[in-house]
């Protein structure tokens, strides 16, 4: 067997812990897969006396984490330590400056400064690997740029938040408000101290800007994703949906169409149907479509120590055979330099409530609006009477733009007898 892989990890939090975990405890098979032992020799972290639950005195520490890129027996740099910018963003440009491999699972340094990195590595010949970087344990990465290589993508779409996930999970299941739910999940550790990353949709955001960039061939682009959150949804929101044979999922999606590429995360009614409606919990999934493949789908674990190590160390196995893909799936010459398409200019359906003040004429008068911005109702839903008290009104509609419907909705929610800000959902055929 060949010399061992020598790799330096910085960031010793769950994902890293559960890579040197993964590593002793499956040294055998790891080693028999990559052709030769895969060892932790370096490290970093900022509290040398954590107990992390795996031996780490053995092994040379660095309390500066650039320092690794530096350290002359080792092969591979992992990074681990998470962030767009500070000591993660320098020790991935120290390592490649230093002609050493990169392995990471940082998604937020890759969304916004992807682009720049790549082109460092390739620059430099070095290998930059990241299937760690998008849900966890599904090998969405090597999905996408490898195993459906021989494809044109048409779209990539997914659950790319297990945190938000969860919380629509359980605000279904248990007929619980948002508030509510999330403080429970702050308590059980599946959401975060402050969760808004989570739940006001950047964390999908980064990965899906990371999937698009792979599906369609071109560098990178965080800017371009709109991006919104699960705030807004409500226990009501979540029943009728349910009534109307819907679920409501936050959704990562990404398209190629005749005007461009486009890129947006929000929560999304999903027919009850669809496989997609189906992942609860804490779980991801990933959607791709291409013109041969047709559609394929992949569910797993999203996050996690052992999901993320796996994809780790399922990088640091392709490094140690040698094998080697560009960063974005083909060269950087190669990529395409495809325009963005505006959210406003994105066509679909949508969900509509309203809570109104239950009098004559309101129902006309919303309706009156649609018909002026030529929205086409596909149904209409409203439970009850209480005249003049709030009641909610239910509306779907058939395709329309999304410029026309914010130019409805700016109109529908001045009217006196609207007492609340309208919710607008919108709806997927996923």
């Amino acid at each position: 067997m060949s010399r061992p892989l020598s790799i330096a990890v910085a960031g010793l939090g769950t994902v890293g812990a559960g890579v040197l975990r993964l590593l002793s405890e499956n040294a055998e098979i790891v080693a028999a897969r990559a052709g030769r032992p895969v060892v932790v020799k370096a490290v970093s972290a900022r509290d040398r006396l954590r107990d992390r639950g795996v031996p780490v005195s053995t092994l040379r520490w660095y309390d500066d984490p650039v320092a690794l890129a530096a350290d002359p027996a080792t092969d591979v740099v992992v990074e681990l330590i998470g962030g767009s910018e500070g000591p993660a963003r320098a020790l991935v440009e120290a390592a490649l400056a230093a002609g050493k491999p990169v392995v990471t699972a940082n998604k937020a340094l890759l969304a916004v400064h992807g682009a720049a990195i790549a082109e460092r590595a390739e620059a430099q010949g070095v290998p930059l690997a990241f299937e760690a970087a998008v849900a966890g344990g599904i090998p969405a990465i090597k999905a996408l740029r490898e195993g459906l290589a021989a494809n044109r993508i048409r779209r990539v779409a997914g659950i790319l938040n297990g945190t938000c996930n969860y919380i629509l999970t359980v605000m279904r299941e248990q007929k619980r408000e948002f508030g509510e739910v999330l403080a429970e999940a702050q308590k059980l550790g599946y959401a975060e101290a402050d969760p808004s990353f989570d739940i006001d949709g950047v964390d999908a955001a980064h990965k899906l800007a990371i999937l698009a960039a792979l599906a369609f061939g071109r560098p990178v682009d965080f800017a371009a994703v709109h991006v919104e959150g699960i705030r807004e949804v409500s226990a009501l929101d979540i029943a009728l949906a349910e009534e109307l044979g819907y679920r409501i999922k936050l959704l990562g999606l990404a398209a190629r169409t005749a005007s461009g590429i486009s890129a947006r995360v929000h929560p999304c009614m999903v027919p009850v149907a669809a496989p997609i409606a189906r992942v609860d919990g804490v779980f991801n999934a990933v959607v791709a479509e291409g013109d041969h493949v047709g559609r394929v789908m992949l569910e797993g674990r999203g996050a996690g120590a052992g999901p993320t190590a796996s994809a780790v160390v399922a990088d640091l196995i392709d490094l140690a055979r040698g094998r080697v893909t560009p960063v974005w799936g083909a060269a950087p010459g190669a990529l395409a330099s495809v325009p963005s398409v505006p959210m406003d200019r994105h066509v679909g359906a949508y969900y509509l409530r309203l809570m109104v003040l239950d009098r004559p004429g309101v129902i006309a008068d919303v309706t009156g609006i649609l018909r002026d911005q030529a929205i086409s109702l596909e149904a209409m839903l409203q439970r009850g009477r209480a005249p003049g008290e709030a009641v909610p009104v239910v509306l779907t509609t058939h395709d329309c733009e999304e410029a026309q419907m914010r130019r409805a909705l700016a109109r529908i929610a001045a009217l006196d007898a609207v007492l609340e800000k309208p919710a607008l959902i919108r709806i997927e055929p996923l």
